[in-house]
C-alpha cells in the first residue's frame, strides 16, 4: 500500500500508477493543444502578415501604373517587384521611393537629366559604375542605369549610403540630389541648404500616402 499521509489517503501500487499514467496523459495533451495553439496563432500571424504584403503590393502597383510614361504591363510588375523587395531590404515605405522617382524623372522611361544622371531614380553614372562594383549587379556602362530594376537597386542603395553617412533623411534627399561633395561644402560653409527639392519628395510622398496607403 502507499500512504500519502498529509492527504489521509492510501492507495494501492496498481491505483497509484494509473494515476501517475493519466496525469502524465493529461500533461502531454495539455503541452500539444498548447502548441497547437501557439503554431496556429503563427499561421495567422504569417497569413495577416501576407495578406497585408500583398495589399502594399497592390497598391504600389497602381500607384506606377497611374504615374509611369512609356512602360509596358510587364514592367510595371517587373517595376512594383523591385520597388517592394529593396524597399523591404533597406526599411523605406515603398511609396517614398515612389516619391523620389516621381521628383526625379516623372516616372517617364529612358530619361535623361541635362547633367547626365539617368533612368527613373537618375543615378549619375560614375556613381552607377562604383555601386555596381559593390554590389551583384554587372556594370555594362551607363546604359545599365536604363534598366530599370538595376537603376532601383543602385538607386536605393544610394540613398541608403546617403542616410547612414549624414544620419539624417532630409540631407541625405539632398546629397543623393546634389551629390555628397557638394552638400558637405555648403555645410562646412555654413551655408543654408535649399528646401525646394526636399519639399517637393515630402510633398508628392503624402500624396501618395493620401491616395494608395492601404
Amino acid at each position: 500500500m502507499i500512504q500519502f499521509d498529509k492527504l489521509g489517503i492510501f492507495l494501492s501500487k496498481p491505483v497509484a500508477i494509473m494515476l501517475v499514467v493519466i496525469y502524465l496523459m493529461q500533461s502531454t495533451l495539455l503541452i500539444y493543444l498548447v502548441k497547437e495553439k501557439f503554431d496556429l496563432e503563427q499561421q495567422i500571424a504569417y497569413q495577416q502578415t501576407r495578406i497585408s504584403d500583398l495589399e502594399e503590393k497592390l497598391q504600389v502597383f497602381k500607384a506606377i501604373d497611374d504615374f509611369q510614361i512609356g512602360f509596358s504591363d510587364e514592367e510595371v510588375r517587373e517595376l512594383t517587384d523591385v520597388i517592394c523587395s529593396e524597399s523591404k531590404k533597406y526599411e523605406y515605405d515603398p511609396l517614398f521611393i515612389l516619391a523620389i522617382i516621381l521628383t526625379e524623372s516623372s516616372f517617364k522611361k529612358g530619361q535623361t537629366s541635362a547633367t547626365g544622371a539617368r533612368g527613373l531614380m537618375q543615378v549619375m553614372p560614375f556613381v552607377g559604375k562604383d555601386l555596381a562594383s559593390r554590389s551583384d549587379i554587372d556594370w555594362e556602362g551607363s546604359k545599365t542605369l536604363f534598366k530599370p530594376e538595376a537603376n532601383i537597386r543602385l538607386g536605393t542603395m544610394h540613398l541608403f549610403e546617403q542616410i547612414l553617412k549624414f544620419g539624417d533623411v532630409k540631407k541625405a534627399l539632398l546629397a543623393y540630389n546634389m551629390g555628397e561633395t557638394r552638400v558637405r561644402g555648403m555645410m562646412k560653409n555654413k551655408k543654408p541648404l535649399p528646401q525646394k527639392y526636399i519639399n517637393k519628395v515630402i510633398k508628392t510622398y503624402k500624396m501618395l500616402k493620401e491616395t494608395y496607403r492601404v
